[in-house]
């Protein structure tokens, strides 16, 4: 069976190039997983993708002509349905052999099988391997269908009556087996072993590929195409950095940026440009904005990553002669700076206090109010906030700088630039000479932002972006915009882990109840509906703190033992997790979780509140008593470490009940039926419930 390598090419129009990576990668991967499927590719087969602005490619090794024959068996039915009492063929069988194109006869070529319980007619049969033709067929097929395409146009075939539907008009297909060209079609296309290359640096119109495995190198070569998106991006990368060297500066670090630029360019060519000092006194992240997003150049910092006046061009033309290239960028690039420096130098002829009452101009939820009454209620929220954490010093400049955090949405710069909001408002400040703790929480009160985002720098931004998360979520959840499934229109679940993260790891003496409760008091709401609002809010939040627990590496069972307590303070919950974790490699902790999981059972069938008291007269057993004097003994210091967070040593100290609370559950007998006896035998447990449970639920650890 003849086995060769296979190449295939989809020739069209400019692609999107911020989809062109996952475009190239799913109709390489998906050709592949369907030939696979249909045995057309061995064990040993591996697949290369191509992506440029112009096709996509992929180059798969040892593919099959044809794939080797299958043997099937096929249940039918049930043999006493099939066969009657002499062994003839029923109807229904009958009937199921004609539907499949059989007769009679093949009826003694069946074979009977235990299916189960029962014995069951099968149909031995012989598939034929399917042919290179009709798999690859299906196989571009299934990878068209499957491309994650941000959007299809419709377009009419050269035939002027038909019309097909895909991301860009298709131009070309190449099908090959080696050196043979593999009959299929698909777009109005048919196979054949010719593309093009560059559109102005190709050596010929056409290149025609003389087989599979030479693709790459005669498109690099006659061509003037890298193929290969990787091997592309690796040249551009290469390029960047010899550029920047000669100058002795770096480019701009953008994976985003890096991953469009090869989308955009078949043979890249970097060039060097510059712009006039002047624009330098912009803000850079207003400068690095505008050359990155709207044309796709790499600004350049110097050793202290500070902007210079330099930027590369990734051109897709080599000219012997680039000045034009360059002049052309250069002249394309000042507006757009010049329009940044006629903002920036605009915003700043009015202070941030000045545009405070706009924002009552500016709608955030019809049911809310303006952005004006919101920047009312998170100043107010920031100041109580800053009270608790830092006095009426902290207090006063969170507050300040709440009042002025959303002002900046109304410049012209952030009107141009909304990425910059925040940014824009720490340079507005900074020109205003406001305390700098001001400054930057006005910039850092978004943050984090997104997973693995750094916090506010400062206490004061940690206030301010606290109370800003806080008055969404609350504010939110009050009037019902809660998020449902995988709707979350509002990013509450962003905004919950955001204040998550600054308790947790701001280490805040913050309760998370009260905290909830103060902020809804800022809210108009139905007072009879806040306590299930709060309750809603916190179990929203302690739902998104446990998923990302888990995800840092905690068992989830030792998360539901740390988050069963409803712990007020979420700044511990760090501690108690690797309390919990060192108490488990204890070799008396199976054996006490399992004890805890029990005295809980019993405790929560008694009627009635259980005071966790002891009448030490009232102990009669040996084992009770010794129980009793080994928590009189491990309480007091377990209490201690305990209060001092040093949550480790207080479970450690636990370790010494074991042999007591065993020796207890062997020999004492809790439901005594003496009721007072009872009782104080139950009181006895309350106490060891209590002790066990105070940095987490041990029951929670038993299996």
């Amino acid at each position: 069976m003849s086995q060769q390598n296979l190449l295939v090419e989809l020739f069209v129009e400019e692609l999107p190039p911020k989809a062109l990576k996952k475009l190239g990668e799913s109709f390489s991967s998906t050709l592949f997983e369907t030939l696979k499927l249909q045995g057309l590719s061995t064990d040993n087969s591996v697949v290369t993708s191509f992506a440029t602005p112009r096709r996509l490619a992929a180059h798969i090794t040892a593919i099959e002509a044809q794939a080797k024959d299958k043997q099937i068996s096929q249940k039918l039915m049930p043999v006493s349905v099939g066969l009657d009492a002499n062994g003839n063929a029923t109807p229904a069988l009958i009937k199921r052999l004609n539907g499949m194109g059989l007769d009679e006869t093949t009826v003694s070529q069946l074979t009977k099988q235990m299916d189960g319980k029962n014995e069951a007619l099968f149909l031995e049969v012989t598939q034929k391997g399917a042919v290179l033709n009709d798999g690859l067929q299906k196989a571009i097929e299934e990878a068209i269908q499957k491309l994650p395409i941000p959007k299809v146009m419709t377009y009419q075939l050269a035939d002027g009556w038909s019309s097909v539907n895909f991301v860009r008009p298709a131009h070309g297909l190449i099908a090959l087996h080696g050196s043979d060209v593999v009959a299929t079609s698909v777009l109005g296309l048919n196979a054949n072993n010719q593309t093009q290359g560059h559109r102005f640096e190709a050596k010929l119109a056409n290149v025609v590929i003389k087989n599979a495995d030479s693709y790459a190198e005669q498109l690099k070569t006659e061509g003037a195409v890298i193929a290969s998106f990787a091997e592309r991006r690796a040249e551009i990368v290469q390029q960047l950095t010899t550029a920047a060297a000669k100058e002795g500066l770096k480019p701009i670090d953008d994976d985003a940026l890096l991953d469009e630029v090869t989308a955009l360019v078949e043979r890249p060519n970097v060039l060097l440009g510059q712009f006039e000092e002047i624009y330098l006194e912009v803000p850079q992240e207003c400068l690095i904005l505008t050359m990155k997003a709207n044309q796709k150049y790499f600004p350049l910092l110097d050793s202290n990553n500070k902007l210079t006046n330099k930027f590369l061009i990734v051109s897709n033309i080599c000219p012997a002669d680039p000045s034009a290239v360059i002049g052309g960028n250069e002249r394309v690039v000042r507006p757009r700076l010049a329009d940044a420096k006629f903002f920036f130098d605009q915003d700043r002829k009015k202070t941030l206090e000045s545009r405070i009452a706009s924002l009552e101009k500016v709608v955030y939820h019809n049911k809310l109010g303006s952005q004006g009454q919101r920047t009312e209620r998170v100043a107010a929220i920031a100041i109580a906030i800053g009270k608790q954490l830092g006095g009426a010093d902290l207090a006063a400049k969170a507050g300040l700088a709440a009042q002025l955090a959303k002002t900046d949405l109304i410049t012209d710069m952030v009107g141009e630039f909304p990425e910059l909001q925040g940014i824009m408002g720490r340079y507005y400040a900074q020109h205003e000479d406001l305390d700098d703790e001001v400054a930057f929480a006005i910039e850092d009160h978004y943050k984090p932002r997104f997973a693995g985002d750094d916090l506010p720098r400062n206490q004061v931004g940690i206030t301010v972006a606290l109370a800003d998360k806080l008055e969404t979520l609350v504010g939110l959840f009050s009037i019902g915009e809660k998020p449902t499934g995988d709707k979350d229109p509002f990013a509450l679940r962003r905004q919950a882990l955001g204040i998550i993260r600054m308790l947790i790891e701001g280490k805040l003496s913050l309760a998370f109840e009260p905290l909830i409760q103060n902020v809804l008091s800022a809210f108009e709401h139905d007072a009879a509906n806040t306590a299930a609002t709060v309750q809603a809010i916190k179990e929203f939040c302690f739902d998104r703190l446990s998923v990302n627990l888990r995800e840092n590496g905690a068992t989830a069972q030792e998360v539901d033992a740390v988050l069963s307590l409803d712990p007020a303070l979420l700044s511990g919950i760090p501690q108690r997790l690797t309390a919990v974790r060192t108490f488990a490699k204890l070799a008396e902790a199976p054996a006490l979780a399992a004890a805890n999981k029990r005295v809980s059972n019993i405790l929560k069938k008694v009627e009635g509140e259980i005071q966790a008291q002891v009448n030490v007269s009232l102990l009669q057993e040996p084992a009770e008593i010794a129980l009793n004097n080994a928590l009189l003994s491990v309480k007091p210091e377990a209490d201690k470490q305990f209060e001092t967070g040093d949550y480790t040593n207080s479970l450690k100290a636990l370790a010494a009940l074991k042999a007591p609370v065993d020796d207890f559950f062997d020999n004492v007998m809790v439901n005594a039926e003496d009721a007072a006896l009872k009782a104080n035998r139950l009181g006895l447990l309350a106490t060891l419930h209590q002790t066990m449970n105070r940095v987490a639920d041990l029951s929670k650890l038993a299996s």
